[in-house]
């Protein structure tokens, strides 16, 4: 895999943490259905996720940026296994932990929405 390829791949990826932390997109694309569905995001994130976990440093992420997308990735798994219409979940308390974990993984790597 290339290093352009890897930078697409954590682009997309970024950016799918990006959707988990932001409420207003998810009820847009999600909730009324003008994008992409919790499903396919689960699916993406996961797909996506899991392989740069496994070889975080071939991506050139650092240690404390690992331990905030592992974290992310854990609780979003528990969370993504026992809940599935995000109508639901929402407003839910613990929603509202895994968008603050996705929030603190975008610190982690200065993502701002404008990138």
């Amino acid at each position: 895999m290339g290093k352009i390829e890897k930078k697409q791949i954590m682009k997309t990826f970024i950016r799918m943490i990006d959707h988990i932390s932001d409420k207003e997109y998810q009820k847009r694309a999600w909730i009324k259905g003008e994008e992409a569905d919790f499903d396919e995001a689960v699916c993406l994130f996961f797909g996506d996720g899991d392989p740069i976990l496994e070889n975080y440093k071939d991506f050139g992420i650092t240690e404390p940026q690992y331990k905030s997308l592992k974290r992310l990735r854990d609780e979003f798994r528990v969370f993504s296994n026992e809940n599935y219409f995000p109508e639901e979940f929402i407003d839910t308390l613990e929603w509202a932990k895994i968008m603050e974990l996705a929030k603190s993984a975008l610190k982690e790597f200065n993502y701002h929405k404008n990138n």
